[in-house]
């Protein structure tokens, strides 16, 4: 989508509100998440783990066949999940997230030690399920992330999701809304994000789904992982929609892309650097990243 068509969206969403007598939506994270995070354009750490290590990978070679030698690695670290829980403690960046790319319990373990390290600082994803969902908050994670649980053949299973928010309350659950393109539409992907699901994102499942999470953490599956620019038709949807805090992952290659999520997504959308920071083997700086990061907390303003 370019940019004269982003912009034409964002003015019929706007003409939309303006007409119905709505106000564009205000929120900030819920007060009982173990540290607050409050959502006005911040920058989310991660932590990747798959098999143990550190690593950041093109998420979208992933798959379950063992040697199918698809898979593309871009990093992979020397130091443990813990060393970087511990950097973004210091650094003051609340609300990142530690995603096992990999049931193994070596990815298990090292997803342990960062949620130690920074007790209620960070949320965890990647096989989380009734059985082990409050383990994991047990273990210092401020909120579990579903994917792939929640959708039974490429259907939402609503029973599911529902007996989750019973167990642990809706306000420590993030639903991983992943998504690539089909058809025009954006479609939420699961399974490692190689089977589309029945769900389109767009304003009525994001309202909907809404009930259910705390928050929603939406990687743009085509983009993700190469460095290559951000998806900003996603990011303008999910500022224009998403009545909760939501984070977007995927494509950012330099400071400037940081600046496109901040327009596109209207102030309303976070952001996770993966591959493209200097900590991970990329070019862009870390240091650089924290300075925005809290040069938006300082002159930010609710909309």
């Amino acid at each position: 989508m370019d940019s004269g068509t982003i912009s034409g969206l964002k003015s019929t969403i706007f003409t939309g509100f303006r007409r119905s007598g709505a106000k564009l939506r205000k929120y900030s994270h819920s007060s009982r998440s173990l540290l607050p995070v409050r959502c006005a354009v911040r920058f989310r750490p991660c932590i990747d783990i798959h098999k143990g290590k550190v690593k950041q990978i093109v998420g979208s070679t992933l798959d379950d066949v063992a040697g199918s030698g698809a898979l593309v690695t871009n990093f992979v670290s020397d130091k443990s999940s813990a060393e970087f829980a511990n950097l973004y403690k210091k650094d003051g960046l609340a609300g990142g997230h530690v995603i096992m790319l990999g049931a193994d319990a070596a990815s298990r373990s090292a997803a342990v030690e960062a949620l130690r390290a920074y007790p209620g600082g960070m949320q965890v994803g990647g096989g989380i399920n009734l059985d082990n969902a409050r383990s994991y908050l047990d273990e210092g994670a401020s909120h579990v992330i579903l994917t792939s649980f929640i959708f039974n053949d490429g259907k939402l299973d609503l029973e599911r999701l529902k007996q989750l928010v019973h167990m642990i309350g809706k306000h420590r659950i993030i639903l991983d809304l992943s998504c690539r393109k089909k058809n025009g539409k954006y479609c939420i992907v699961t399974d490692r994000w190689q089977k589309f699901s029945d769900m389109f994102l767009d304003e009525q499942s994001l309202v909907f789904l809404a009930t259910y999470a705390d928050e929603f953490l939406v990687h743009g599956v085509d983009v993700e992982g190469k460095r290559l620019g951000i998806d900003e038709e996603l990011v303008t949807i999910l500022g224009c929609y998403s009545p909760i805090p939501v984070t977007y992952a995927g494509g950012v290659a330099a400071m400037a892309d940081l600046e496109r999520i901040k327009e596109a997504g209207m102030g309303c959308v976070d952001a996770t650097v993966g591959s493209a920071l200097d900590i991970f083997g990329g070019d862009l700086s870390y240091r650089e990243v924290v300075a925005w990061h809290w040069k938006q907390v300082t002159v930010s303003q609710p909309l």
